[in-house]
């Protein structure tokens, strides 16, 4: 790689592939949730991936560029793990704190990835892809991520309170 322009496209590729292998990923970790609001917190997160993977493509059209996908090892390894946490002989409230683990690494390489990415673009003087990649609330600093910090195991052993909140406050 000789250019930041090279290094984006790259590293959006990587991205790309690591959001479709969510959308692929996410239907178990629904079904294996065994709180009705976490439940529903990753089904909202499955469809807001599939809104992050229309805005890659929107992005890579806008350099350009075709939409293609490069393996994205790090996001295989992490959908690995949520599946080992989905698959184990575990008490359900337990499944579901190993679930709100695994989204929680899943989110954090997410942050990485769109602010970096989004910082990279604004470089190049290549806003509107900027925008897109900062669109997603998960590529800004601080203000409006959506985590499942929310969730967390309740004081008295009684499971899990699957809230979904903004800022990355713990609840």
């Amino acid at each position: 790689m000789e250019s930041v322009r090279e290094l984006l496209l790259d590293e959006m590729k990587d991205l790309y592939d690591a959001e479709k292998q969510l959308v692929k990923a996410l239907p178990k970790v629904v079904k294996a949730s065994s709180n009705a609001d976490l439940r529903q917190a990753f089904e909202s997160h499955l469809e807001e991936t599939r809104g992050h993977v229309t805005r890659l493509e929107r992005a890579f059209e806008m350099m350009g560029e075709k939409a293609k996908s490069k393996p994205c090892a790090a996001m295989k390894g992490l959908v690995e793990e949520a599946g080992e946490a989905t698959e184990g002989e575990m008490d359900e409230s337990l499944t579901d704190s190993a679930i709100i683990c695994a989204a929680q690494k899943v989110e954090h390489y997410e942050i990485a990835g769109y602010g970096t990415l989004a910082a990279w673009a604004k470089s190049l003087g290549l806003d509107d892809v900027a925008g897109l990649l900062e669109g997603d609330p998960r590529g800004r600093e601080g203000g409006g991520q959506e985590t499942f910090r929310g969730c967390r195991r309740d004081s008295r052993g009684g499971g899990v309170h699957g809230r979904r909140q903004q800022g990355g406050r713990r609840g």
